[in-house]
Parts: structure tokens; C-alpha cells; sequence
């Protein structure tokens, strides 16, 4: 409570602020999902439930959290990515970091049942977070190209899940051991692992669904509004002469017994000549609409998986690095 002499304690707690003006990207990653996926009995390499499941944690997520443009996830980790401008919890590193770790984790135990209506939970699932501040758009595309080219220490991306996919292959149609699997493909390039894959078990990898080549990509696209303003435009004014002011002035229900001059007619009208033309004028009977209000920029937050460490995404999305 403030004011008693217990209130001291709080100088023990340090500001923690992230540089201003810069872009925040959080990145989440399972803890020892490895274990969680075995207890679980996910599908090798590549369970396209639990990825489904990670994807729906993640749109929530950007649902909640506005001011995420962009997250790109692959296995049992997601990056988001913060609008540079952002002052979410006036960008306080352990603020931002523990609700939307927490919030994920809380949208990922939620929405289990709905893609794994036949396995209960054994354990709560965990992820641990980092927050990581960038200064340019070009660190921020080179950060993502990296999450989804391949990484030796994970299985991610396409390259990395080529080997998986062939690996896994050799072991559950193939009959091989672990060891024996990775004595197989040691040394081998793309086009052996291609080869294998078809000759052997007539898989095609090129057909392999492109959420895990690709991993996903969630991102907020503008919507465009509606060209048509039918119902809330102002109509424009009249132009009347003298004579149809004076005739709308006489059919006007406010001027029955009324002796004030209708506040809509200008003040130096009644000393023009006969069909002189006025300025604009709001004729009674004349129907006016709603004035169309000021339109807030509507978003969506859509899933897809495609390339990003090219130059086409991102041209066709300036909007995800505008400040």
C-alpha cells in the first residue's frame, strides 16, 4: 500500500524499458516439446493437427495484441513481430513478454480439444519467450528469411523437413532404425533425398502440402473499403433563385405562423433582383443523408503459407514495416 513504510520495496524493482523506435520481435518456442510431442503420439516428421493448433494460438494472439503486423511459425515456435511505433504496456520488456507468452500458451491448452478431440492432456504445455529489438526493415526481413531457411539445430523449413520427411520415411515404411536411417542419408544431397522418397515409397515431395515446406505465415492485410458511399454521402446543395427561395421559404411547415426569416436563407438575399442566382441553399423538402463518418482502417489477420525471403511479399505489404 502506498504511503506505509513497506513501500520502499519497490525501488528494488528495475525499469525495463525496449529501445524506442524500433522494431520488437517476440519469439515463443515449446519447452521440451519434444517429450510433449511423444507423450502426445503427434505424426512423424510433420502432425498437421498440432500445427494447425500452434497456427490458431498465434491468430489469437494478433487478434488480441493489435499491434502485431506479422508472425511466421514452424513446429513448436512462433516470432511476431511488433509495429516499430508501438507503446504496448509503454514497451515494457517483461510486460509484453509474460501476456503474450502466457496468452498463447492459455489460446494453445484452450483449443486443444478442438484438434485432438481423442487425446486428452497428460501435462500442461509450456513456452518460453525472448523479446529481440531491431532497428531496420532490413533486419526485420533477414530475421524471418532466417526463421524460415533452415536451421541445423531444428528441424525448420523446407530444407531441414526434406530430410526429416525422408528420414521418418525410411523408419516407418522402410523398416530401419534411427541409426540405420541416419547412416542412409548422410552425405546425401536434395536430389538423393528426392529420389529415395519417390522410388522407394512413391512420395512425391513436391506435392507435400506447403505448410510444411513453408511453415505459416499470419499476417494483417488491410481491407479495402467499399468504393460505393450509397447512404452516406451529403447530397450537394441547391443553387435557387430569389423566386424559389421565396416559394420554398412560403411552403416550409416552419414558416406557418412564423414571422423570423428562415435561418437557411442568407441575410443579404432579400435585397437581390428577381432571378439572380443564390448561393448554395438548403431547400426544405430536400432529402438529406447520413454525412459519412470518418472511416478507422479495418484489418484481417489472415493464415498463409508462402514464401517471405523473397522480394514479393513484402512489396505486396508495405504496410507491415510502416511506422
Amino acid at each position: 500500500m502506498a504511503g506505509t513504510k513497506f513501500a520502499y520495496v519497490r525501488n528494488f524493482e528495475l525499469p525495463d524499458p525496449l529501445l524506442p523506435d524500433t522494431y520488437l520481435v517476440c519469439r515463443l518456442d515449446g519447452h521440451s516439446f519434444h517429450r510433449f510431442s511423444d507423450e502426445h503420439g503427434f505424426a512423424k516428421p510433420n502432425d498437421e493437427r498440432a500445427l494447425q493448433l500452434m497456427d490458431h494460438a498465434a491468430k489469437s494472439a494478433m487478434i488480441e495484441f493489435k499491434d502485431i503486423m506479422l508472425a511466421f511459425g514452424e513446429s513448436d515456435e512462433f516470432s511476431f513481430l511488433f509495429r516499430k511505433s508501438t507503446n504496448l504496456y509503454n514497451r515494457r520488456h517483461s510486460k509484453i513478454l509474460t501476456t503474450l507468452t502466457s496468452y498463447f500458451t492459455s489460446c494453445y491448452v484452450l483449443n486443444w480439444s478442438q484438434y485432438f478431440p481423442d487425446t486428452p492432456l497428460r501435462y500442461p504445455p509450456s513456452f518460453d519467450g525472448r523479446i529481440i529489438v531491431y532497428p531496420t526493415e532490413r533486419a526485420i526481413r533477414d530475421y524471418f528469411s532466417w526463421r524460415q531457411a533452415d536451421t541445423a539445430r531444428q528441424r525448420k523449413a523446407h530444407i531441414n523437413n526434406l530430410y526429416n520427411t525422408t528420414f521418418w520415411a525410411l523408419i516407418q515404411k522402410g523398416g530401419q532404425t534411427t541409426t540405420e536411417a541416419h547412416a542412409t542419408l548422410r552425405g546425401t544431397v536434395s536430389a538423393t533425398k528426392h529420389e529415395i522418397l519417390f522410388s522407394r515409397f512413391g512420395i512425391n515431395y513436391n506435392e507435400i502440402s506447403q505448410r510444411f515446406k513453408k511453415g505459416s505465415v499470419i499476417v494483417r492485410e488491410n481491407v479495402v473499403p467499399e468504393s460505393s458511399d450509397k447512404g452516406e454521402s451529403l447530397e450537394p446543395p441547391m443553387r435557387l433563385t430569389r423566386s424559389e427561395i421565396n416559394q420554398a421559404r412560403d411552403e416550409s411547415p416552419e414558416r406557418s405562423g412564423a414571422s423570423d426569416p428562415p435561418t437557411n436563407i442568407p441575410p443579404h438575399s432579400q435585397s437581390m433582383n428577381e432571378g439572380d442566382e443564390m448561393p448554395p441553399f438548403d431547400h426544405p423538402r430536400q432529402k438529406r443523408s447520413k454525412v459519412k463518418k470518418k472511416n478507422k482502417l479495418e484489418t484481417t489477420v489472415e493464415v498463409l503459407h508462402c514464401d517471405i525471403i523473397g522480394d514479393e511479399f513484402w512489396l505486396a505489404r508495405p504496410h507491415l514495416l510502416e511506422n
